[in-house]
């Protein structure tokens, strides 16, 4: 497998595990909320034949430092992201953002400074409202939740995944993608993503999308069962000069369910 976790960095919010491959201009692959940087592995292999690619897994996910009391929200996310792209001595890399990577990536352009040649948004977390019924439950009752028992909460994992996605993935990647939630540190985790959710996080950028510095392509599964497609097309209507693409039959989960469909949309966006 391409994607590998073989390096470390000490950020201002703990360990981050992180990755690289391939050589040619700076792409930076950013995920979201609950997945880890696993979630681009289909993709790596290609990526990599045209650029350099760096992944990495965020602080309270997959193998990054999992603490208690640890913060894990947008707030801080938008700060790593800036703080890594520095880390790995980066001038404007080309991004794509998955989910909450989306949020972050733009906190960490409208307010750390960081630059991008060119940023793809795919299925992103960017506009309020988000976050499903059960999303909100859950944050609302965090200590109901971090006493379950393992099978239980296995269970609860499990379904929150395939709740993102109209196509069933190989056996394989569902279980990477459920991996980094089961063992202690991770069941903690994986509710405090929940307690620190603040859709201010979102709040604070919204008005701020009509003054991003780089070219912007926005793709969405049109299928998505969490971020409908209509929020997609809401977020390009406040970047009016941004590329829209939507990808029929897809959820939530593009470069899992469809990574043949990303990597020709990636491909015509990097050549642009």
């Amino acid at each position: 497998m391409a994607w590998h976790l073989t390096r470390t960095a000490i950020t201002p919010a703990g360990t981050v595990a992180w990755g690289s491959a391939g050589a040619g201009p700076p792409l930076v692959l950013a995920h979201g909320w609950p997945w880890s940087s696993v979630s681009w592995h289909r993709l790596i292999p290609a990526l990599a034949r045209s650029h350099t690619v760096y992944w990495y897994d965020m602080p309270g996910y997959g193998r990054s430092e999992k603490r208690a009391e640890q913060p894990t929200g947008l707030d801080i996310q938008g700060e790593v992201f800036a703080y890594m792209l520095t880390h790995w001595g980066l001038d404007r890399p080309r991004v794509v953002a998955h989910d909450f990577g989306g949020a972050t990536t733009l906190r960490a352009h409208l307010l750390h400074g960081a630059e991008f040649d060119r940023l793809v948004l795919m299925n992103v977390v960017a506009m309020r409202p988000w976050g499903s019924e059960f999303f909100d439950h859950v944050g609302r009752h965090v200590d109901a939740f971090t006493g379950l028992p393992p099978h239980i909460h296995e269970a609860i994992v499990r379904a929150y995944i395939d709740g993102a996605l109209v196509t069933a993935l190989p056996p394989e990647d569902a279980e990477a993608l459920v991996a980094p939630w089961l063992d202690e540190a991770g069941r903690t985790s994986f509710y405090r993503q929940f307690a620190q959710a603040d859709e201010r996080f979102t709040a604070e950028i919204e008005p701020m999308f009509g003054d991003v510095r780089c070219a912007v392509h926005i793709l969405w599964g049109e299928a998505d069962p969490w971020i409908p497609l209509a929020r997609g097309r809401a977020l390009h209507g406040r970047m009016p000069a941004a590329g829209f693409e939507a990808l029929p039959g897809v959820g939530h989960l593009p470069q899992l369910e469809a990574p043949e469909a990303v990597l020709r949309a990636l491909g015509h966006v990097f050549r642009s």
